[in-house]
């Protein structure tokens, strides 16, 4: 059993919605501490996912923020015997020797840092570790990614560049997944550290604009970044209105960014939770299927383990 790193799941957002109070488990939805700790994962990136304010049962911002971020420390606490939070590399490797999975807490839409610094360093003193800059809707970061050219090519703004910067500092990761490819190449420039596409595909098989072009994921492996392959069907398929999620097609994507970014560039980012359709793969107790696929396909022990979580822990080394 080849233990797993996974960049980015909603868990955390579908507990809040099924009102729990912790999420050990939750057969409703994908994952749950119950299933990773079967499956023998290494760790979770758990996401504070903000969604759109328009929604009729999404509270006030400071609201939403502190129950998830409660939510994610209860579950901890409720089950310390298996899951400890994670703050760094040297966290992470310490859960594994004591037998525990480790949890990451990670924010997706940037847009609650209201354009201040001192609330990207309170998030931090809350165990945050990743910050995803935008989600679909333009914030104080800069631009998300979209079908709209201008709004593709449009770059970070200046609180996004200074916020870069910061985040180098506090050692936080910078996640470019659902960025502008303009808001990507100002945070490659700035970025003295890697950067992290979290759960972004290969645009070249799926022309979805969540995607990575050829040359993105050649800067972003040229600075040490890493990207989680994204299980959802519409950014895996040529035909972006189609929903399977294939092992084949998880495999055609992972073959792809490791041709162009090397073998230390590649990760997992499921979004589990966060995203439907019919997937071949959607849980944590059926990962061993795509394990085994790259093992058939030719990819051997080291490579699989590096995709599975030594690019994560590395990466982590690296920023953390």
């Amino acid at each position: 059993m080849i233990p797993y790193l996974d960049l980015h799941c909603d868990t955390l957002e579908l507990g809040f919605l099924k009102k729990k109070e912790d999420i050990y488990e939750m057969p409703e939805g994908m994952l749950d501490i119950r299933r990773m700790k079967e499956a023998g994962m290494y760790g979770q990136f758990f996401a504070i996912f903000f969604p759109p304010q328009n929604r009729e049962w999404m509270p006030e911002d400071e609201v939403y923020y502190q129950s998830l971020k409660n939510l994610f420390y209860e579950s901890l606490d409720r089950h310390k015997d298996c899951i400890a939070f994670a703050g760094c590399a040297a966290d992470a490797e310490r859960n594994f020797r004591e037998g525990k999975l480790s949890a990451f807490l990670t924010i997706e839409d940037g847009r609650h840092v209201q354009g201040e610094l001192s609330n990207i360093e309170r998030f931090y003193q809350d165990g945050v570790r990743l910050i995803s800059l935008t989600w679909n809707y333009e914030n104080c970061f800069g631009a998300p990614n979209s079908k709209d050219r201008t709004i593709m090519e449009r770059g970070l703004t200046s609180f996004g560049c200074e916020a870069v910067r910061y985040m180098n500092e506090l050692g936080m990761l910078i996640d470019v997944s659902h960025l502008s490819d303009g808001g990507f190449y100002d945070a490659v420039r700035l970025s003295r550290k890697p950067l992290v596409a979290s759960h972004s595909n290969a645009r070249a098989l799926c022309p979805h604009p969540r995607n990575l072009t050829d040359d993105m994921i050649y800067n972003l492996a040229e600075i040490g970044g890493v990207a989680g392959v994204n299980f959802y069907g519409a950014f895996l398929q040529q035909d972006a209105k189609r929903e399977e999620s294939t092992i084949a097609g998880l495999v055609a994507h992972i073959k792809h960014m490791t041709k162009l970014g090397g073998e230390d560039f590649v990760a997992l980012g499921t979004d589990f939770d966060g995203i439907g359709g019919v997937l071949e793969i959607g849980t944590p107790l059926e990962m061993v299927r795509l394990f085994e696929q790259l093992e058939r396909e030719g990819f051997s022990e080291r490579q699989i383990e590096k995709l599975a979580y030594k690019n994560v822990l590395r990466l982590i080394h690296d920023v953390m």
